[in-house]
Parts: structure tokens; sequence; C-alpha cells
């Protein structure tokens, strides 16, 4: 008789993606309530909202929880984020929808299960795509959301090739910070989250997924803010600006 295999406690793996977040992050809680902030004050707080690249729901379960009312799409391609994402937070009472699409891609948009909303966040995800898909992205929310809507992207959005003074600065900033470790040093708990996510029986065929999408899509370098400007602002969206920041950590704000 074969015994059954118990099901991960997913909700404990998202706990933990929250935490490695967080050690290279620390002002993630406090972006995550200011864009809230900017969402209720611009469109209420009834409203459906689109969670780009939303990894296992880590945004997505704070504004369901700040916002009783809302209803939620949540989009990532990462296989292995969407089962630990569903299996941590399922249907949130019905009110949230997973979809598995390559934002920006063609026809991304044809998995969505509406064609209108009011809000869409994303967070600490949009720097992972190349410029013609985030242009092809933005040009997509500029129909998706209605008229009034907005857009709120909170990530590292650093200044361009002509602002190289300033990146230095916000560089040394983060060094004095985190007590002159290494960029990389700073992923440590990152790279042990996946390592460990890794040997669960559960995730190991998404990983192979997982291996075949990222090998077909390379990430290109951080983009830099103003390109995310122009391309919001040839979207159709009529307002445009950083309204939250610390250095390169910033909140940006489009409007419809």
């Amino acid at each position: 008789m074969t015994r059954a295999v118990a099901e991960p406690d997913w909700a404990t793996w998202l706990r933990r993606w929250d935490d490695q977040q967080e050690s290279f992050n620390p002002d993630r809680e406090r972006r995550f309530s200011t864009m809230f902030d900017i969402a209720e004050a611009a469109v209420g707080r009834r409203f459906r909202a689109l969670d780009l690249g939303c990894g296992p729901g880590s945004l997505t379960v704070r504004m369901l929880r700040r916002f009783p009312s809302a209803r939620c799409v949540a989009v990532d391609y990462d296989p292995v984020a969407l089962k630990v994402g569903a299996g941590a937070l399922g249907s949130y009472r019905g009110r949230l929808r997973w979809v598995d699409a390559k934002l920006g891609r063609s026809g991304w948009t044809d998995r969505l299960p509406h064609r209108r909303f009011d809000v869409a966040f994303s967070t600490t995800a949009l720097h992972w795509l190349k410029a013609k898909d985030l242009r092809q992205l933005y040009l997509d929310l500029g129909r998706l959301i209605r008229p009034g809507g907005v857009f709120l992207n909170g990530d590292h959005l650093p200044w361009g090739s002509g602002d190289s003074r300033l990146s230095r600065l916000a560089e040394s900033v983060r060094r004095v910070r985190f007590r002159g470790a290494s960029l990389d040093s700073e992923w440590t708990a990152w790279r042990q989250w996946w390592e460990d996510a890794e040997k669960v029986p559960a995730l190991k065929p998404l990983f192979r997924v997982r291996e075949e999408r990222q090998s077909q899509h390379p990430k290109d370098g951080d983009l830099p803010m103003d390109v995310h400007v122009r391309a919001l602002r040839r979207a159709g969206f009529r307002e445009v600006a950083v309204v939250w920041q610390d250095l390169e950590n910033r909140i940006l704000f489009a409007q419809r």
C-alpha cells in the first residue's frame, strides 16, 4: 500500500519568502503600506486589482487583508512561486485568482478573467523584464486599467547613465547600511530559499519547468527609471511620478 505524502506547509514557505525578501529590503513593509495608502486615496477601498509579478502573493495577501471588499488577479510566470502562493492562500474566500502568464508577451492578457481593472500593483518584479516586454506591458495596462485608475510599481528603479554620480552615491549608502557587505552577500537568504524549495518533492517537477522558462528568457540589467516613465506616458497614463523613494528604492505612480 502506497503511503500518502503529506502536503507541504505552504504558509510556512510563504513566511520564509517574506523573511528573505526583508533581509535585503528592510523598507519592504513601509513600501507596501505606502502603496496601499496611495491606492486608497486614488480609487477608494472597493476595487478590482492586478498584482503583476506576484510571486507567492506577499503583496496580494496584505492588500486583501487591508481592503476587505477588494478582489485581485495575481499574475506570475514562475510555477514554483505560483504553487507556493496558491497553496498558502488558495482563492482567499473567492476574492483571488491566480494566472500563469509571461508579462509583456503576446497573448498574456487573454489569460486574465477580466478585461478591466481599477488598480494594478507590482513590487520587486518588473526589473526582470526586457525593455520591449516592459513597454508592451505598459501598453497593455493602458487598455486594462479604467480611466482614472492607477498603477503603482514599488521596485529598484535606478538612475540612468547620465546620473552616474547619483548611482555611485546610492551604492555607497547601501554599503554603509549593510556594513560594507557586497550585493552578492545580501542575496544569501534569497538563494537559500530556492535551494531549500528545490528539495520539496511537490515542487521538483515545477523546478524543471522553471528552468526551461528562465533559459528561454534571460534577465537583462535593471532598466533606469526614465525608461519606465516614458513608456507609461506613451501608453496613455496622464500623470506619472515618483511618489515615494529612498535613493533608488521607489514607488512609481501612474494614473490613466
